[in-house]
């Protein structure tokens, strides 16, 4: 044992991509992935986090050797608090790294309209007391406006982007077909769960829709926002996960 020597939390699951777990506060914080090859020098960090969890974020990063300038982007499955909420941190640390949003969601962001962020009045008027957040925070340029149907080159491999809404109306999922990776971000989880559906720009008749499509895709390996990471997906297993929830999504 080194003594005081730290853990690295970035864990490695294939040779291009890392996972960062969240660390949850009072209110959940976000899984963070690193998508490339590392000799590539053109990484993609997969959203951020709750607020004040930047700084965990990006030391996790730097203790895996990994170069910050080596950083090109952010692509955010959504908007939600606790996958943006510490954007502002991250973007200052990679200031040159661009945003990539889904065009239901960037808009609002680029215009300051946080409803996609916080998702209900009550929430926003909490959090900006809890956190001291100032109206407009989350307020981003967003470089490039995802439409569902991109195929990406992220650091020498290929990800598919997928429009899936119902969680959030710009939700998207990543999808690697050549090794049967899925990020869904909050639409389904490990152990049947699915992301909710009851916040603005949310719709279970959608999100219905969206676990259908994911459910056409061979998946091994699933990476939601939250809860534990699935590196042996059951056969049918989206499929499954939608039809316990289809009563609840009519």
């Amino acid at each position: 044992m080194v003594v005081g020597r730290k853990e690295n939390t970035m864990k490695q699951i294939t040779a291009a991509l890392y996972f960062i777990p969240g660390q949850d506060d009072m209110i959940p914080d976000a899984h963070v992935y690193l998508i490339g090859n590392p000799d590539s020098k053109d990484l993609t960090v997969v959203d951020a986090g709750l607020m004040g969890k930047g700084q965990y974020k990006i030391e996790s990063i730097r203790q895996a050797g990994i170069q910050l300038t080596d950083i090109k982007r952010v692509i955010m499955t959504h908007t939600h608090l606790d996958h943006i909420g510490c954007l502002g941190e991250i973007l200052q640390a990679i200031p040159d790294a661009e945003l990539w949003v889904h065009i239901a969601e960037a808009l609002l962001l680029e215009q300051g309209d946080e409803r996609a962020v916080y998702g209900m009045d009550m929430f926003q008027s909490m959090c900006q007391a809890q956190y001291g957040i100032r109206p407009g925070a989350f307020t981003f340029q967003v470089h490039r406006r995802l439409q569902g149907g991109e195929t990406l080159d992220l650091g020498g491999t290929t990800w598919e982007v997928i429009h899936i809404p119902g969680h959030s109306a710009g939700s998207i999922g990543l999808y690697n077909r050549r090794e049967k990776i899925l990020i869904p971000g909050d639409t389904v989880y490990a152990d049947y769960a699915i992301g909710r559906f009851d916040l603005y720009g949310a719709d279970g008749a959608q999100l219905k829709g969206s676990l259908m499509e994911l459910a056409n895709l061979e998946v091994d390996i699933l990476l939601p926002g939250h809860n534990r990471i699935v590196e042996s997906v059951p056969p049918g297993y989206i499929l499954e996960t939608a039809k316990q929830w289809e009563p609840y999504l009519s």
